[in-house]
């Protein structure tokens, strides 16, 4: 199989290396673009890259998505500056907050379900020829996509490599944390790990932030770098001000028809998993918060009418972006985010080295999947979050969709949908599809599924469910 792999797959091939490549068109883009520019640009891009452009740029988000672009490309330059300065680089899932390891001067995060949805959005064949590779070393394709895609690729060994791999996903996701094993064991890089306890009571917490305290410890003597206080302080400094933007972004999605544009829910947590704690994160969470308030107090609202309120309640399909959110929001269906908005930040005391790191580790119990999947029983946190999420966001409807091989939701998407329509008389549609994968379900057949479940079941409601739930 590695022949294959040098056959194949070229060192300038590798997914992060091409990402990186292809991303170096963001910084020849002008802060203000017309319309004849961004169709002038279309005509020289690949065919997916330019499907996914064409979303990030109708004119309604232009200015919030090339902010949003650019961050993404400081944070691909973040990791290749990084190696150039002998800087150490982890691997880390999107459920591990990136701002502990912004916390470190000598250390760069970068995040494989990230770098899959980036390989799915900008590269020619959406990345499925990494899918394919790791299925043909053997590796079962129960696996996760929105790992493997990135993991298929480092797995090449021509790509662009990690200096360590942290997991914090033990007791959370089996199959992500076997995965990122599997991979530092076949790369031969360190493996720091994070295990949550499914203990919440206050012996469980204590547990916790002691597995966290320890994984500090162990990212110190790695990379020989003790913590700056003031460092941290600037960093948490920057993590409280984003959280407060998230709040701020949160409350707008109240409002109806929502002033908050379907995609923004990706560009959340796509800063969340990369530059929280950046004055980067801060620029880019700002800047929707902003256009959100001016839609609002102008009533701009790109279809006749609000129809549908959905939450998604694990994932959205990453493979259209045009073809899901704007689809969505261009037909009157809102789209006030998905499992992975659920990310609850709250404040950190910047008082001392102490208080940061315990504020951080509370943070990293409440990350998505981990606070889900990690509970003593996940159907029962799961379905708690998303009732609070849709009573609060005045939703009317659910979608489910996620990946073929997430058993962990599947096992629980049933049970999450009939509470919730005995909670709340909120119906969930159930999608059959993969969020990064396009050939399991084509994006068409998903769009008239979702437009039969609006104008059959959600138009016809009795009830709303804010006079119930």
């Amino acid at each position: 199989m590695t022949a294959m792999a040098q056959v194949e797959i070229r060192p300038y091939e590798g997914l992060i290396n091409r990402v990186y490549e292809i991303f170096s068109i963001v910084d020849k883009l002008p802060d203000k673009m017309s319309d004849l520019e961004v169709e002038g640009m279309m005509h020289v891009l690949p065919s997916e890259l330019a499907g996914t452009m064409r979303a990030f740029m109708v004119p309604r988000i232009r200015g919030v998505s090339l902010k949003f672009l650019r961050l993404v490309k400081r944070w691909l330059d973040g990791a290749h500056e990084a190696k150039r300065t002998g800087k150490k680089v982890f691997l880390v899932p999107f459920n591990f907050p990136p701002e502990i390891v912004h916390c470190f001067e000598g250390a760069w995060p970068i995040t494989s379900e990230v770098l899959s949805t980036l390989g799915v959005v900008a590269l020619e064949g959406q990345g499925e020829r990494y899918w394919d590779y790791a299925m043909g070393l053997g590796l079962p394709d129960f696996a996760c996509s929105a790992n493997m895609i990135e993991v298929g690729s480092a797995l090449t060994e021509s790509d662009f490599i990690p200096d360590a791999v942290i997991s914090d996903c033990f007791a959370s996701c089996d199959i992500n944390s076997k995965t990122h094993e599997f991979l530092a064991r076949y790369l031969d890089i360190p493996l720091l790990f994070l295990e949550k306890t499914v203990d919440n009571s206050e012996r469980g917490v204590r547990q916790y932030y002691k597995y966290f305290f320890r994984l500090v410890e162990d990212m110190e003597d790695f990379l020989g770098e003790k913590l700056d206080e003031e460092r941290m302080r600037m960093v948490v400094e920057n993590a409280n001000r984003a959280s407060e933007l998230f709040w701020e972004l949160w409350d707008m999605h109240k409002f109806s028809p929502c002033p908050v544009p379907n995609v923004f829910s990706l560009v959340t947590y796509g800063v969340r998993y990369t530059m929280w704690g950046t004055e980067d994160a801060v620029e880019v969470m700002q800047a929707m918060v902003d256009l959100s308030k001016e839609r609002l107090a102008r009533g701009l609202y790109p279809a006749e009418a609000e129809v549908a309120r959905s939450l998604w309640t694990y994932t959205s399909y990453y493979f259209d972006m045009g073809g899901l959110f704007n689809w969505m929001e261009e037909n009157g269906i809102t789209h006030l985010g998905d499992g992975l908005d659920l990310i609850f930040p709250q404040a950190i005391d910047p008082t001392s080295r102490e208080s940061m790191l315990t504020g951080m580790a509370e943070i990293a119990r409440n990350m998505p999947m981990t606070r889900q999947m990690g509970a003593s029983s996940m159907s029962v946190q799961w379905l708690d979050d998303i009732s609070w999420a849709s009573r609060e966001l005045d939703a009317d409807c659910c979608i489910y969709c996620g990946h073929h091989s997430c058993k962990q939701t599947w096992s629980g998407a049933s049970v999450v949908r009939a509470e919730l329509m005995k909670r709340s008389r909120i119906p969930t549609l159930i999608l059959q599809g993969d969020s990064w994968i396009k050939r399991m379900t084509p994006i068409t057949v998903l769009q008239e599924t979702i437009d039969e479940f609006v104008n059959n079941v959600v138009k016809r409601r009795e009830a709303p469910a804010r006079a119930i739930g």
